[in-house]
């Protein structure tokens, strides 16, 4: 039996996990499609699959296998396109962990762009606000605002996103509008449940050291939560600009003290450390890097 063949079988396998959608993929009868694996299986001496009557999974060995697979099918194929001296099209699936507040509108227009220019690349997006391991579970890539990504990882830098302090006017005009971050002390506080959940925010302004102890009154992973109970008059919040910038521009929410409190933290593209590439994920990772400041990071008006 071909072990090329089979080890594409299992891709597609453990990417539809189910035996039958798989075949049909691959124009196979399920038959067949289970026999190449129980040859994987055999070759290497471990079970690859979990089947019940219902579904397919992946193995502890399975996973590390797929990544392994995937890397070598997509560097094969690529190789064969530039032997053969044509064209490398990015296609496949290419499976991102994004931050909830990217899951919005100015987003949605990004990646149709993208998708009118690689049609044949599937966007797998994971909005779940966890910290996915992206090797173990089969990520291609990540975007995240972080200061320290995770070591093992590449790391493409993007624009830096700003953060900014906003409130609804409503709310201002309860507790008053504050002239300096004194006026913060103690103030209700809608945290990011990963960072300031406590309310104590630290930020560096003109190369000091400035201390917001806040009043948590709501703390969630969601930014799109937060931001409806910032426009609700819930309290303050810190946002991304672009997320929050058209609600500032329509008068919804306001920008508190912006000299001071405004903070920048680098936007990262992080991936595993490959070799070659997979030519969907390097067209995502160029136009993500060309098309990220002017779709997503407007500068405040």
């Amino acid at each position: 039996m071909d072990t090329l063949t089979s080890l594409r079988v299992f891709i597609t396998v453990a990417e539809c996990k189910s035996f039958s959608a798989a075949a049909e993929r691959l124009s196979m009868s399920p038959a067949m499609a289970s026999k190449h694996i129980q040859h994987l299986e055999q070759r290497l001496g471990s079970r690859l699959l979990n089947r019940t009557s219902r579904n397919v999974s992946l193995t502890e060995t399975g996973v590390d296998y797929r990544h392994q697979v995937r890397v070598l099918l997509e560097g094969l194929d690529e190789v064969e396109a530039r032997v053969s001296q044509a064209n490398i099209n990015p296609r496949g699936v290419l499976k991102i962990s994004l931050p909830i507040w990217m899951a919005t509108s100015p987003f949605t227009r990004l990646i149709a762009r993208y998708t009118e220019q690689f049609p044949d690349v599937v966007l797998d997006l994971d909005f779940s606000g966890r910290m996915v391991n992206l090797v173990e579970e089969g990520f291609d890539l990540g975007l995240r605002s972080t200061l320290k990504p995770d070591e093992g990882l590449i790391a493409r830098k993007l624009p830096d996103n700003m953060f900014v302090l906003v409130a609804s006017p409503s709310f201002l005009e309860k507790v008053g509008r504050p002239a300096t971050v004194d006026d913060l002390e103690g103030q209700a506080f809608l945290a990011y449940s990963h960072y300031g959940a406590d309310g104590q925010i630290q930020l560096k302004s003109q190369g000091d050291i400035i201390r917001l102890r806040f009043r948590p009154v709501l703390r969630s992973v969601n930014e799109l939560l937060l931001l409806d109970a910032a426009r609700e008059g819930l309290g303050y919040v810190f946002l991304p600009l672009w997320l929050a910038r058209h609600d500032i521009e329509s008068g919804i929410l306001e920008q508190v003290l912006a000299d001071i409190t405004s903070v920048t933290v680098p936007f990262l593209a992080v991936y595993p450390n490959r070799g070659n590439l997979p030519a969907k994920t390097r067209s995502f990772l160029d136009f993500i890097a060309r098309e990220f400041a002017k779709a997503l990071c407007p500068k405040a008006s």
